[in-house]
């Protein structure tokens, strides 16, 4: 995402643009986390993120399978924390693993504390108006 620290969508395409930006900076072990109230638009964003790391594979929220993962030019895999209680169970989840083969993405990602990540908050502004905000973006 670059130099843009906040930006507005007005509708589904533009967030999946934006995402789709992200995607295609990717690289194996980048983590990013995302945050927001449910339908803020979140999975719509990683749609494009996926199309941006070159997948075709069709993007489900991953909340009751918790993660999925999708193959382009750069695996990513799409993770839900949303249902997880403790960090036992993000432990058990295997991001570690998951970031030596690829990129990931984390949904309700305040649930995860890792210094390398990078933030990203999604607030509704209505209808279908976000703002999206890099809080810390990925490292160069």
């Amino acid at each position: 995402m670059g130099t843009i620290t906040s930006r507005e969508t007005s509708s589904p395409e533009e967030t999946e643009a934006l995402g789709e930006e992200l995607g295609r900076r990717l690289r194996p072990g980048d983590l990013v986390l995302l945050t927001g109230e449910l339908g803020a638009g979140k999975t719509t964003f990683v749609r494009g993120v996926a199309r941006g790391c070159g997948s075709t594979m069709p993007v489900a929220s991953p909340t009751f399978q918790l993660a999925r993962v999708y193959s382009g030019r750069l695996q990513l895999a799409h993770v839900d924390l949303y249902r997880i209680e403790s960090d036992v169970e993000v432990r058990d989840l295997g991001l570690e693993e998951l970031l030596e083969n690829g990129a990931v993405i984390v949904e309700w990602g305040e649930r995860l504390d890792d210094p390398r990540a990078a933030r990203i908050e999604f607030d509704s502004l209505g209808e279908d108006r976000r703002r999206i905000t890099v809080v810390r973006d990925l490292p160069n």
